[in-house]
């Protein structure tokens, strides 16, 4: 039996591109991206008491510059705002490492930033 691609109350879990660019335009409410962070870009990654990030080692985390990190972003903000309804919502996760890279493309792709919420964890 086929999958509705539209039905209620989905978690699509996979490449992002693959599954926006097979939704319908203006056919959805919320978008909750967790994007990669981009924290390989320089090899090992150390927090400011130089202890080591534990970080992700996989290769959807890994851009060979900002410039493919940035063009990744833009692609994934434009479907979203394709596949949002006019009054659909989206939220990003993410760190220092990222998160104003994203909020830019979020700008620049026409998206309203309402609000920044920070998660400090201890």
């Amino acid at each position: 039996m086929a999958r509705n691609p539209l039905s209620p109350d989905q978690i699509l879990e996979g490449d992002c591109l693959t599954h926006l660019r097979a939704l319908p335009s203006a056919s959805v409410d919320l978008v909750f991206a967790d994007p990669p962070y981009n924290l390989q870009l320089r090899g090992e990654l150390h927090r400011p008491d130089q202890s080591k990030v534990d970080a992700v080692t996989d290769a959807w985390d890994q851009f060979d510059s900002f410039a493919a990190y940035d063009a990744f972003t833009r692609a994934w903000l434009a479907e979203a705002k394709r596949v949002l309804k006019p009054t659909g919502t989206l939220w990003v996760i993410g760190s220092y490492h990222n998160i104003f890279r994203v909020g830019t493309a979020l700008q620049d792709t026409g998206f309203w930033v309402l609000n920044d919420i920070i998660w400090r964890k201890t």
